[in-house]
């Protein structure tokens, strides 16, 4: 169909709920002279919205079991303040016989379903697609890999969708790969699953295709531009299997070579040379969207911070998602090292070594940081000099191997000083085992208890 496929399949190639409420008081109360006034009202919306937000968590924690961090990320773009509407749409599921596992699934990729009428907007499409032969097994399938079908209007547009995904997720099941053979609809849709077609011979895996498929903003909805786009991204040699894939050809669809040439141009009064612009893009593709001003200021706040041009440029080839970084969250960064001890300047050495020391919250750095020198007596210097710790889970890896340290010692095996921190938390798990836990051969089924977190420690 396009030349692009003629080698085959695989080229080797929150803020919480936005508080609508809360909006329009601040406007009504804006245009009042009491501002006495504006502050009562604005805290009663917004005592009303954090109601709503913390009614969301707990009911998708104790009705869906869900994690609170998973919750929490839901509840900012869903909120609702009692369980009656979710409770009926969880109800419904279940009576066409999604199992819970599913339905998690489904309100995780589409959590605005808990908000939709279940017997006026989401029953009638459920009968619509079991009135034309699916069975209750390819229904609960379909619907839960592809949830967003059920916000679709239209029936006869939920069913092209329906079918289409079920071409994919059959022939993908099948021993031998299969191309589609499907009749395109005719109008708005037909390039849409065409170029979604075109995709899957690429290689581009389910979980990417559907969401492309369903969305209305995608780059999968022109033919020339698509084509394109996709021929760009081909050639800068993008894995089709992956995430960076599909979000190249965003930002080249969203692009003209007119705006790509200006964004690279950018770059190059900063400092970048091309080849390093277009090696951070295929880092990172949403790098050639932010504006002029954007990047300018954000390079400009790092030099405030400490850093010398050079050494904004390096930190941003190494970690190029920090262009997005506000200018208050920088700040906020620095404030936080600064509170627990840091100098200034080993603040600077730190995000050149590990720059993504920026995008940790204040209690994430504190709780590491307290670890480190409360429970373990390194010194804080240590981290100066090996600051990718605080990317390792506490949980996960610094307290089980440092609950074996303080076991040895306590045995008197390892002598009286902490071992280096060093040698203790950036070893390969193997490494460390071999250093601290095989050696010791009577103790080794307590250690490794411990070290996999399974004594309780």
């Amino acid at each position: 169909m396009y030349s692009l496929i003629h080698h085959g399949r695989r080229l080797v190639l929150v803020q919480l709920q936005k508080w609508p409420n809360f909006r329009v008081s601040v406007q009504t109360a804006s245009a009042l002279s009491n501002s006495f006034s504006f502050t009562s009202v604005a805290d009663a919306s917004l005592r009303d919205g954090l109601k709503g937000y913390n009614f969301t968590v707990s009911y998708l924690v104790d009705s869906l079991g869900l994690t609170t961090k998973l919750a929490e990320s839901i509840s900012k773009k869903v909120s609702f303040e009692d369980k009656e509407n979710p409770d009926s749409v969880l109800s419904l599921l279940t009576s066409y016989g999604f199992t819970k596992s599913q339905i998690s699934s489904i309100i995780t990729i589409y959590p605005r379903l808990l908000i939709l009428d279940a017997d006026k907007s989401i029953a009638p499409k459920l009968q619509s697609l079991q009135s034309r032969g699916a069975s209750s097994s390819e229904l609960t399938e379909i619907v839960s890999t592809v949830p967003k079908i059920l916000g679709k209007r239209g029936h006869k547009s939920i069913s092209v969708y329906y079918d289409f995904v079920k071409d994919i997720i059959e022939a993908d099941k099948s021993s031998s790969y299969e191309k589609l053979c499907h009749s395109f609809p005719q109008g708005n849709k037909e390039n849409k699953i065409r170029n979604i077609s075109v995709l899957r011979e690429l290689g581009v895996a389910q979980r990417l295709l559907f969401p492309l498929l369903i969305s209305d903003s995608q780059p999968v909805c022109g033919k020339e531009r698509f084509e394109e786009s996709l021929k760009k991204v081909v050639e800068m040699g993008f894995d089709p299997e992956t995430s960076k894939f599909v979000e190249a050809l965003r930002v080249m669809y969203r692009m003209s070579d007119k705006t790509i040439e200006e964004k690279v141009n950018v770059y190059k009064r900063l400092g970048f040379g091309v080849a390093d612009v277009w090696a951070i893009f295929k880092k990172w593709p949403s790098f050639l969207s932010y504006s002029e001003k954007k990047i300018t200021h954000t390079c400009e706040t790092l030099m405030r911070c400490g850093l010398l041009k050079h050494e904004v440029l390096s930190l941003i080839k190494k970690h190029p998602k920090c262009i997005c970084s506000s200018e208050q969250k920088i700040v906020n960064s620095i404030e936080t090292f600064l509170g627990l001890g840091f100098s200034r300047d080993e603040f600077a050495v730190m995000i050149k070594r590990y720059p993504q020391c920026i995008d940790y919250t204040a209690e994430t750095v504190k709780k590491k940081s307290d670890f480190i020198v409360k429970k373990m007596n390194w010194p804080l210097e240590g981290l100066v000099l090996i600051p990718q710790i605080f990317g390792y889970s506490l949980e996960k890896r610094t307290v089980p191997r440092c609950n074996v340290i303080k076991t040895l010692m306590s045995k008197g095996l390892l002598g009286s000083e902490t071992p280096p921190m060093s040698s203790v938390l950036t070893s390969t798990d193997q490494s460390f085992l071999r250093r601290y836990v095989m050696k010791h051969d009577k103790l080794v089924p307590e250690l490794m208890a411990i070290f996999s977190g399974e004594n309780g420690k």
